[in-house]
């Protein structure tokens, strides 16, 4: 597989990203807990994060999209 070369990111594009994960991880990590409160059970901590992961990605992929 070949190297990539990096891909140069228009600052405003980069000051958006850097801004918005902070939110978007708390997001996240707000539906994760939402998720195992649900179930109560230990041992899908993986699941419950990919699950909010999946679910707040595409939540902002459509408020984009709109």
């Amino acid at each position: 597989m070949k190297p990539t070369k990096p891909v140069a990111v228009p600052e405003e594009t980069s000051t958006k990203l850097t801004k918005s994960r902070p939110d978007m991880q708390e997001q996240i990590r707000l539906r994760a807990y939402v998720l195992y409160e649900q179930h109560r059970q230990e041992g899908f901590a993986l699941q419950d994060w990919l699950q909010a992961e999946s679910e707040v990605t595409q939540r902002k992929t459509k408020t984009i999209a709109a």
